[in-house]
């Protein structure tokens, strides 16, 4: 028997925990607005350049298959360490480029460093969240919700640190912070986060409710003290004050974790001391191999790399996203230039961008929860959700284009809540859909079409309609603008063909995602998980057994403990080979 030291910090809950902490800081691109004005400043850059250099941290934040594919064959703590050095590589790159203390890079080469220190969070959330999606097959929806809920309060928490750590007075020192934090936190844990065995536990939905409340308060925290903040003018020692207050509440789930894996650790040392081995029915499915590339399984079943890039439901979903994520995403990538243009003052930059992260947090988490409780017990199938969340966006588009009194703080509300949504009923549906055998890979390419939309919709759309209007209002004061000069634009007429362009593109991608509900509302409305519900049957019938001193048949595998375990996919895949000999 292990010692409870080593049942907590091996546990499966202190994993989870972990994961929390790696993703609360993996959200660096989305604060984007707070630092990119530094940037244009420093640098002398215009608009478009700028925004050429935000669509290249989306290339990285977001095209992530290279690291799915490495995890296909690596543990999880190799694609961690990559990321963190990654990230440490590309932020130091920018910061020291800012700060002058190296020769002034030219335009690729920025693109480059952002796009290494962004393309970390792929990293992180390949290792992190992809893990523990496998580790708890059945609760996606819920782990997907409160993963990238950490992943959407990261912006704010981060601003909380920065704050207290530099006094909030220099926006290169974010730069900085953005570079090694990250970096510490998955260094930290690169031996925690790993694929376990499956273990089933009756009150597993309860103890994941228990860290929503949890992160509930901490997001309400958050929120209160931004508010207070924008209202009053802090001091170094009130910053540090309410980082503090931000670092226990997100260590209260501690309390969680320790409590459950106590329980587990009792209930271990009861059972071995009853009997010295016992033998467990495990259970595997066999599903039929299908090489050929346009003729794809059923939903819900193991579909090949192939046949999931193939089929039309993923080039549905990737149509949907590259106008949903992409026009969300472009708002929140210029809130500082448009709340500039519209006249706010430049300290709400900062309220935006941490409205923009709390929501982000809340869509998230109300995304994985409520659409999994309402698939389970109303067959609401993910995709119809997802259909509305861009249909919301749409009103935060539109109070950006008119420039409406006081709107942005709305927008930021809207668009935070719409972008953070989206994202886990994307992978919760890739996962139902295509199944978790290739999950990390398929996971990543969900994630490629962000880019995509943020190119056409940012780069070519907004900042060359903004930059133009740029242009004519300094013909109109008969002025020309002086090499190395930032491009800037005052007034409604900014942003407002842009942004309608871009509610009319998220109107037609609520169209789309439309298709895909009519396409999947049979597979919806069947019971989606039932084979991961017969494995628990047989678990729990077999843990009966093992509580009465009774000795169940004698198979494959056989575990010392009195907890069910079931096979990873690894094990699975080798009996199916073994099978087909």
């Amino acid at each position: 028997m292990r010692s409870l030291t080593g049942q907590i910090l091996t546990g499966r809950w202190f994993m989870v925990f972990a994961s929390f902490l790696i993703m609360s800081a993996a959200g660096a691109t989305y604060m984007f607005g707070l630092y990119s004005n530094v940037i244009k400043t420093s640098l002398g850059y215009d608009q478009s350049t700028l925004n050429l250099l935000s669509f290249f941290k989306d290339v990285g934040a977001n095209v992530g298959v290279l690291s799915g594919l490495i995890n296909e064959v690596t543990p999880p703590w190799v694609v961690l360490v990559i990321g963190a050095v990654m990230n440490f590589g590309g932020y130091l790159m920018i910061w020291l480029s800012v700060k002058g203390s190296i020769s002034r890079p030219q335009v690729w080469q920025m693109c480059l460093y952002i796009c290494l220190g962004a393309n970390s969070q792929s990293f992180a959330n390949t290792g992190a969240l992809v893990t523990c999606v496998k580790n708890f097959p059945e609760r996606r929806g819920v782990v997907l919700g409160l993963l990238k809920g950490f992943v959407g309060l990261s912006g704010a928490i981060m601003t909380q640190i920065y704050y207290a750590v530099y006094g909030g007075d220099d926006p290169k020192a974010l730069i900085l912070l953005i570079g090694w934090l990250p970096a510490v936190i998955s260094f930290a844990f690169v031996r925690t986060i790993r694929l376990m065995k499956i273990v089933q536990q009756s009150n597993e939905l309860k103890v994941f409710y228990n860290l929503l409340y949890m992160s509930l308060v901490l997001a309400g925290f958050l929120m209160i003290i931004i508010i207070v903040q924008n209202l009053f003018q802090f001091n170094r020692a009130e910053y540090v004050v309410s980082a503090a207050v931000v670092l226990i509440l997100l260590s209260l789930p501690l309390v969680i974790v320790i409590k459950e894996e106590i329980i587990m650790w009792k209930k271990k040392r009861s059972q071995a001391s009853s009997s010295s081995l016992f033998f467990f029915f495990c259970f595997s499915f066999t599903v039929e191999n299908k090489t050929n590339v346009f003729r794809a399984p059923d939903r819900g079943e193991d579909y090949t790399i192939l046949q999931a890039l193939f089929s039309l439901d993923m080039f549905i979903l990737f149509a949907a996203t590259i106008f949903g994520v992409g026009g969300t995403l472009t708002a929140i990538d210029n809130l500082g230039q448009i709340g500039l243009s519209l006249g706010y003052p430049s300290r709400s930059t900062s309220t935006f961008v941490s409205l923009v992260s709390i929501w982000n947090y809340l869509g998230r988490v109300v995304a994985g929860f409520v659409s999994e409780f309402l698939l389970r017990k109303y067959k609401f199938p993910r995709p119809l959700m997802l259909t509305l969340v861009l249909l919301l966006s749409c009103v935060g588009h539109l109070l950006i284009a008119f420039g409406v009194s006081n709107g942005l703080y709305f927008a930021s509300v809207i668009i935070g809540f719409c972008f953070g949504a989206q994202w886990p009923l994307l992978f919760a549906i890739i996962s139902e859909i295509f199944g978790l055998k290739y999950y990390s890979t398929l996971y990543n390419f969900g994630s490629v079409a962000s880019p995509i939309g943020l190119y056409v919709l940012n780069v070519r759309l907004a900042g060359h309609l903004y930059d133009k209007e740029a242009r004519k209002q300094l013909a109109a004061l008969g002025r020309k603008r002086v090499a190395g000069e930032g491009l800037n634009c005052t007034g409604v007429e900014c942003y407002k063909l842009a942004f309608l362009i871009i509610t009319a593109g998220t109107l037609f991608g609520c169209v789309i995602s439309f298709i895909l509900v009519l396409r999947t509302r049979k597979f919806y409305q069947s019971d989606i998980y039932s084979k991961f519900r017969e494995v628990a049957v047989v678990s729990e019938t077999e843990m009966d057994l093992a509580s009465s001193g009774i000795d169940g048949p004698a198979t494959k595998s056989t575990a010392p403990s009195g907890t069910a375990v079931l096979k990873t996919e690894e094990e699975r895949e080798k009996e199916r080979e073994v099978d087909g000999n």
